[in-house]
């Protein structure tokens, strides 16, 4: 039987705990470990294939046949669960294998650290790259082509790795790398998600901290508090849809080869008027995690540190599944300055790092503005659907009066008149909410709780002049 980083299966268990720290030592099976080792010496043994052949000819060397992967005996452990469940073939398999062995059995890329006699360096071929604490192999795409096919012009598609199945369903990622580099640089890694998943089959829950730029949002809210027009609806139903079915549209209809990977939406429209809400639902209605991005923690004044921020949160978003909100987003978003200083540059270069960033995002990016006009016109033009909130008509303003003073704790005096107030003042959902709590400060005091309608009217005085607007 093989091993884990020269251990065996049973002395294994205690060293991948260590090297993940996951949060108890039993959660890994025995079975799964010892499955986990026998793809590692199938590693070995591809390796060493691809190296045997590596002096002849090259069609020589692509000809050569890789061994066979072990057999997916057990399908409950946690790694050929995965297997299974993603349908990977052998190819899949040795990438995956490749992509975990830095995390779990480093040394089995030892191999790929021969130097070229004639250059002094590693051998061009093999890709790779070094860490900034890793002092083994990090293998890259290139890596991937060579191990599973010789090399990238032996490939059916060089390119194909970038669009594989594993990396849209965020159990590897390909670090974006220096835009002059050539195509497959890209360090291929396996994501703490994934990394997860292989060894213990679940996910450990997200532990925010002081210093992460993102927090999540929830709504106890339905589908029936949300109040918009019968065209906004329909659009958003269309972000449902990519939510739902997106993976089917990349992976089983191949559309991967022709659409950009993720989905970016852009909510404008004035406050109030359902933009956060929206983002919510979605998420609660598809079991997936909302997290808004907190613009004051991502930009730095430190050149750099801002692109580090939001590497760290889309590294973290893709690993997690979690839909991204930017409020308030032409704050980071918006038009790039002519560079006419060191801070101009630096602004500029955000930007163009956050345009990558979100064109690679292979989740779901939804960026809210009061104002989309300052938005840059080289980033509006990639987001795959532009939804306006727009102030709701006095339909639609009654139905918000109604439903926001439904079933209260409260009673309503004889004198409220929810449609006169629809009619004479233009209010977003979120002002008639404020009237709301006001109303309900002011009725708790009273012997019964009651709200007088001039409750509401001093209420709606508050909010008009919060926007400059005067109400007698």
């Amino acid at each position: 039987m093989g091993s884990v980083g020269g251990l065996s299966p049973l002395d294994a268990r205690t060293d991948l705990c260590d090297v993940v720290t996951m949060r108890t030592e039993q959660a890994a099976t025995a079975d799964n470990l010892r499955f986990i080792a026998a793809e590692f010496d199938w590693l070995d043994a591809a390796i060493a294939a691809r190296f045997a052949a590596f002096g002849q000819d090259k069609p020589l060397r692509r000809a050569v046949e890789l061994p066979p992967p072990p057999p997916l005996i057990d399908r409950s452990a946690a790694y050929p669960a995965l297997i299974h469940a993603l349908g990977l073939n052998d190819v899949d398999r040795l990438v995956l294998a490749l992509a975990a062995a830095p995390s779990l059995a480093p040394e089995r890329l030892d191999p790929f650290l021969l130097t070229n006699a004639a250059t002094g360096r590693g051998f061009t071929e093999f890709g790779g790259a070094t860490g900034q604490a890793h002092r083994g192999f990090l293998p890259t795409l290139a890596t991937a082509q060579f191990l599973a096919f010789g090399g990238a012009l032996s490939a059916p598609d060089p390119l194909a790795l970038l669009h594989h199945a594993l990396l849209a369903r965020g159990v590897l990622t390909v670090d974006p790398g220096d835009p002059r580099d050539p195509a497959l640089s890209g360090v291929l890694r396996l994501s703490l998600r994934g990394l997860q998943t292989l060894v213990y089959g679940e996910q450990v829950e997200h532990q925010p901290n002081v210093d992460f730029p993102a927090s999540a949002i929830t709504t106890p809210l339905d589908w029936s508090d949300l109040i918009l027009d019968a065209p906004t609806m329909r659009q958003i139903e269309m972000v449902g849809r990519w939510l739902e079915h997106g993976d089917t549209l990349m992976r089983e209809w191949g559309l991967a080869r022709r659409l950009k990977p993720g989905y970016r939406c852009l909510f404008h429209g004035p406050p109030g008027t359902g933009k956060t809400l929206t983002a919510c639902l979605l998420g609660k209605h598809y079991g997936l995690p909302v997290y808004r991005v907190d613009l004051s923690r991502v930009v730095s004044k430190w050149i750099g540190e801002t692109e580090k921020n939001l590497a760290a949160l889309f590294d973290e978003a893709t690993d997690r599944n979690w839909i991204l909100f930017f409020d308030e987003a032409d704050a980071l978003f918006g038009k790039r300055t002519e560079s006419r200083s060191a801070n101009d540059r630096a602004a500029n270069q955000q930007i163009a790092y956050l345009l990558q960033r979100l064109e690679t995002h292979p989740g779901v990016a939804i960026l809210a503005t009061n104002q989309s006009a300052h938005l840059d016109e080289a980033f509006a033009r990639r987001f795959q659907t532009t939804i306006q909130f727009a102030m709701p008509d006095a339909p639609a303003r009654l139905r918000l009066w109604q439903e926001s003073f439904a079933n209260p704790g409260f009673a309503l005096a004889a004198d409220v008149d929810f449609a006169s107030l629809a009619r004479a003042h233009e209010l977003a959902g979120g002002a008639i909410i404020n009237v709301l709590r006001h109303a309900a400060l002011l009725a708790v005091g009273r012997q019964p709780a009651t709200v007088i309608q001039a409750d509401l009217i001093d209420g709606i005085r508050l909010e008009l002049l919060k926007n400059g607007r005067y109400f007698g």
